[in-house]
């Protein structure tokens, strides 16, 4: 750990933040965007998550093995929207992110790839309808994976918590394209939005 990191993680529990989660009796995963787009150093957008593929599919594999709801995300784009949206003028990369293109597709490596929801901004509550898939399964905790963790997984995990879920991140689970957007974003939604684990401990909850 940094020591950026330790002297700001001091500071917010003695300032009041970061308080502890607890795990309830509901949990669903939400897979944020590991999309071949996302997953594929080769797509403008994409970096290697090779690591983070192969821990979220563990955590898909436990969690289907007990019952527990999984969705996935993925970001796709009509062609007609491209020079609309405000968010592909600020990241012109997304523009490759379009309808019916191989990088809208959920990685291949992932042992599940339905139900997907698709999304054309960062959060996966954003213009979406998981939150009703959230309550009509009476979910009251959300395990959040996927990328990149200053983007779509930050946006998630704030509107996980402005919907009162009980938010956890499996740090191994989440990726960004550099390594100081991802620690500092970890260290925010720690702090803030959720409890930011290791993936052995989600595996151990199921």
């Amino acid at each position: 750990m940094s020591a950026w990191i330790a002297q700001t993680r001091e500071r917010y529990e003695q300032g009041g933040l970061a308080g502890r989660l607890t795990w309830g009796r509901r949990p669903a995963v939400v897979v944020v965007d590991l999309q071949a787009g996302f997953t594929d150093p080769a797509c403008p957008p994409g970096s290697d998550l090779d690591d983070v593929v192969a821990r979220t599919a563990e955590v898909v594999e436990r969690a289907t093995a007990v019952g527990a709801p999984v969705f996935l995300t993925t970001i796709a784009y009509p062609p007609e929207e491209l020079d609309r949206l405000v968010w592909l003028r600020k990241m012109p990369a997304m523009r490759a992110l379009t309808e019916g293109s191989k990088w809208v597709e959920i990685d291949e490596r992932l042992p599940v790839r339905e139900p997907v929801i698709v999304k054309k901004a960062a959060s996966a509550f954003a213009g979406t309808d998981l939150a009703g898939r959230l309550a009509a399964e009476r979910v009251d905790t959300l395990v959040v994976c996927g990328a990149t963790t200053s983007g779509c997984v930050r946006a998630t995990a704030v509107d996980a918590c402005a919907a009162n879920l009980a938010v956890f991140v499996p740090r191994e689970c989440v990726g960004d394209r550099a390594p100081g957007p991802h620690e500092a974003s970890l260290l925010d939604i720690d702090a803030k939005y959720g409890d930011v684990i290791g993936v052995e401990e989600v595996l151990a909850r199921w």
